[in-house]
Parts: structure tokens; sequence; C-alpha cells
């Protein structure tokens, strides 16, 4: 079977984009009539699953949307990706490109790779699968081919496939490693994902005028790679390596309520003694959001690593990426990581009284209430009402208040009433 089996229903997104036109290295949407003729269960490794697909999609945004959706559902989420990559010259970020993309609009109309990995993080380690069949342009290539490439940015999740590439002029590439993968499905059998992706290698690298030299990508948890720095897709914020003693706080860094953004925990340990907190925030506020999170997030995987998932450095770093978010004017991501940064807090077995596990709650609760989107508000809402019922904090009705507002979300007048 493709992995464990689970009791819970799965969520399998597939993506499949490509610039329409002449731009269009690889027939993406080839891929999707025999994907979505696989058991949805197939491609998730559970008895029942939701199928969702993305064809050619022209707004990153809007992928964003629907990858959030996917990630915010409880049950198993396979993501299957094929397109193509470009790599941003400006900022040297990786790109996947979408129906709109051109090379001088790539900034605006193709997803960053970045922002996939991003969401996922989100995920509970070893729920997440993604299996990419993709081909990169020269430049893309080359960045790729010269560091551990996509599996470094999916930290927690099983990545499998490959990325080729670009082919001759006036060529287009097939999706074959998905193709295969989708064959063998529909054949039903059910091998685990190691053993498929063996199979579908060997298969597609014996077949005439196979592509030589592909990346291929087979990792249930991607090696943990260099804080600040993910070769091949972020560039470096000035960093310096973890080791040694930490400093005896962590800053804080802003506050709706007024209140401490709350912890004495040291972060990860330090060989020189500076703080790397600074060197991120000023990045954030001069405008690289996104070079701040990918390095905050950089360092939570270092924290996980080093001194495991649930431990205080970690859970300081999840919380910088929150505020990371809230700096970015992204108040759903930054309402999500609070309220993640809140279970961290409650599974260590803090009370729901403490100070750092109230704070949370509230930052997530504020930043939920700068949202403007009805159907973002309301995916939301049921994990923060859940979170707020076992944590409710020192405004008295803040339970009311936030029930309140949802039932203006779900008669519409809300927005109207702002």
């Amino acid at each position: 079977m493709v992995i464990d089996r689970e009791d819970t229903a799965g969520t399998a997104l597939l993506l499949a984009a490509a610039p329409v036109g002449k731009g269009r290295l690889i027939d993406a949407v080839g891929v999707l009539p025999a994907l979505a003729a696989v058991p949805p269960g197939a491609l998730t490794g559970t008895d029942a699953a939701t199928l969702v697909e993305l064809a050619d999609p022209l707004d990153p945004q809007a992928v964003l949307t629907r990858l959030r959706a996917a990630v915010a559902t409880p049950g198993p989420l396979s993501l299957y990706v094929t397109g193509q990559l470009h790599l941003d010259h400006r900022q040297q970020l990786v790109h996947l490109a979408l129906a709109r993309t051109s090379p001088s609009t790539l900034r605006y109309t193709a997803l960053p790779w970045h922002w996939i990995a991003g969401e996922l993080r989100l995920r509970r380690p070893g729920t997440t699968t993604v299996m990419v069949d993709l081909v990169a342009d020269d430049q893309a290539w080359r960045r790729l081919a010269a560091g551990p490439g996509l599996p470094a940015l999916c930290h927690g999740a099983r990545v499998y496939g490959r990325v080729v590439p670009p082919p001759p002029r006036r060529a287009i590439a097939s999706p074959d490693y998905l193709k295969a993968c989708a064959a063998i499905w529909r054949s039903g059998a059910r091998p685990s994902l190691a053993a498929l992706h063996e199979q579908v290698v060997a298969q597609i690298s014996a077949e005439p005028g196979a592509t030589l030299g592909a990346l291929v990508f087979a990792a249930d948890f991607p090696p943990a790679q260099v804080p600040g720095q993910v070769p091949g897709l972020v560039p470096p914020l000035s960093v310096p390596p973890l080791s040694g003693p930490a400093p005896a706080a962590v800053p804080a860094l802003g506050e709706p309520s007024g209140r401490s953004a709350g912890s004495a925990v040291p972060p990860a340990r330090r060989e020189t003694g500076a703080d790397p907190l600074p060197a991120v925030l000023a990045a954030a506020e001069s405008g690289r959001h996104d070079e701040a999170a990918a390095a905050a997030a950089a360092w939570e995987q270092h924290a996980h690593r080093t001194h495991g998932s649930g431990s205080p450095q970690a859970i300081h770093w999840l919380e910088v990426r929150a505020d990371l978010a809230r700096l970015a004017g992204d108040p759903a991501a930054s309402c999500r990581l609070w309220m993640v940064a809140a279970e961290a807090r409650l599974t260590r077995r803090q009370t729901s009284d403490d100070p750092e596990v109230e704070g949370a709650v509230d930052r997530a609760h504020h930043q939920w209430e700068q949202l403007r989107d009805a159907d973002t508000a309301r995916a939301l809402a049921p994990a923060l009402i859940a979170l707020r019922r076992r944590v409710p904090g020192r405004q008295r009705g803040a339970l009311r208040v936030l029930q309140r507002r949802l039932e203006r979300w779900h008669d519409g007048s809300e927005g109207v009433t702002r």
C-alpha cells in the first residue's frame, strides 16, 4: 500500500501547472486523468479520501488558499505536484510556474516553492506525503543540483519523485514518474512508497529516450540543513551556526494586547553567543518577509533536530514564525502558527492559565480578528474555539466574542459592520 493505513480519511491534492504557450516545458496536466482514475484511498493510504485537483491554476494566492485548506485537514495529506520550476533572479528563490507565468512576471504569477514548504511545516510530522514530477529550467536546475533541493524544505514529510533538466528546444517533457505510479495503483497493487519509488525509477529509466541525470528524491524525513540557509532555494541570512551558550532571554516580538511576547526560554544554542533573531527581524522589517520566514523555519528545523519537536527551543522559533507572518500581513498564517504553538505548550503540560499558553491563544485570537476573508475565518474558527474553551484567557467573555464574530461571518454581515 502507498503509506501505512489510517483509520481517518485522507486528502489528496493534485497540483498540475505550467505556462500556456511556448514557455511550457512539461505537459503537467497530462497526468491528471491517470491519477484521477486511481481510487482516492490509494493516493493517501487510507480507506477513504477526498481528492482535489488544481489544473493549470492562474493565481498563486488561489493555489495557496487551496493548499492551506488541505493542510488544515486532520487526516493524512498527500500532495502531488507536477510542473516546471524557475529561479527568481532578484531573490534567487525557486518558483513553480503557473498558467500565466512568463519570465518577466515570475515573481507575481508563479508560486514560490517555500510557500508550499511553509504550509506543510504546520502539519504533524509523519502525516504528509509529497510526490513530485517536475522539470527545471537551466538556472533552477543548476541551483537544485548544487544542494539538497526540494526535500530540504519539506521537514517532517515523506518526499518522493524527481526533477529533470529542461528538455531540448521545442520539446515538451512528460510527467512519466507520476504516470507510472498511477499505472501501478490502477493495477490494484499497493506497494510501500519506497518500493513503489524504486519500481517506478527502474521502469522509466529503462524506457527509450529516458531523461538522464534526473534528481531523484526518496526520503521519509529530509536531512537537516544549516539554519538560515536552505541550499538551492533560499538566500541565506547572515546568522551564526548553532552551538555554545545561549542568551538569557528571548526578546519580545510585539504583542497587540500589550503583553510581553512571552518567553525567557533560550532559543537554540550558539557558538558565538550572537542571537540570530535580530537579523531575522531586520530582514522582515526591511520588507524581505520571505527571506525572514525561510531563515526562521530553518532555525526551527534545527531546533527540532537538536532538541526535539516539543522542546522550548523549537516552540520559540515556531512563535517567531507566527509573529513574522503578522509582520508580513498574513493573519491567517499567523493565527494558525500561534494555535500550533499553544497546542505545543499544552502538550508540554503547561497549564491553561500559564502566561505563555494564554499569550499564544490571545495572539491567535487577535490574528483571527484581522481576517477579511470569510472562508478562511470559518475554516480556522473551529480549532480556535476549541482552544478558547481550554484556555479562556484573562479577558472575560473572549470565547463569547469569538462565537458572535463567527456568527456574523456565517450570516454575511461581517465586513459590512466593521
